[in-house]
């Protein structure tokens, strides 16, 4: 009997594919970034700059301030980077630097954080096209679009086997053996063809950021 996992990627919703495409072009700059690639570090920041500074925000009011922790924040993601293992988003690991950050800036000034944290859902939402459009370069905007819209045609060219294991990995965060369950296959036949769709997508990002 196919698994339901089977059934729901063949019938996606445009939202649902839009997600799947910029979380797998996030992986495909970060595991670029991890082998030294500054650009791709480069456009991820340029990527969530503003919804980092919403959220330091939320925090400190100081717009001097924010601006110098979200710098701090990033900073200290891209020293991290080794250590991101891809069990979330790059964005919810991102959030949770960014929260103790501004967490260890009250801290040190003697003030104490706020009793609530700013929900890591709600602050997807800050990253609406228009104010990034007018707080960043355009030409690395269309670039940071351009490979969402490759990653996505990569996706969907990929032989169907490929596709889930790939999603199941980078969207919904599964283990190799949870997949393996899945796809009734074993742990190495999952490993060969999460690599081979991951080595598809990192070869469609390298050319653009290289141009």
């Amino acid at each position: 009997m196919p698994s339901p996992h089977h059934n729901k990627l063949n019938t996606l919703t445009t939202k649902e594919e839009a997600l799947i495409s910029e979380r797998l072009a996030d992986a495909a700059l970060v595991r670029r970034a991890q082998q030294g690639d500054k650009p791709a570090f480069n456009l991820l920041v340029l990527k969530y700059q503003l919804r980092l500074e919403k959220v330091i925000a939320h925090y400190v009011r100081d717009p001097h301030e924010v601006f110098d922790l979200t710098q701090e924040a990033f900073i200290k993601a891209y020293r991290g980077l080794d250590q991101f293992r891809g069990s979330s988003s790059f964005y919810t690991w991102l959030y949770r630097i960014a929260v103790n950050t501004a967490k260890n800036y009250l801290v040190a000034m003697s003030r104490r954080p706020p009793d609530t944290d700013l929900d890591v859902q709600s602050t997807q939402i800050i990253g609406d096209y228009n104010e990034l459009q007018a707080n960043t370069n355009p030409e690395r905007l269309v670039l940071r679009d351009e490979i969402e819209r490759t990653v996505f045609g990569v996706i969907n060219g990929l032989p169907l086997e490929l596709r889930i294991a790939i999603i199941l990995r980078e969207l919904e965060g599964l283990s190799y053996e949870e997949i393996a369950s899945i796809m009734h296959c074993p742990i190495g036949t999952v490993r060969s063809r999460i690599h081979r769709a991951r080595e598809a997508i990192d070869m469609s990002v390298q050319p653009l950021l290289q141009d």
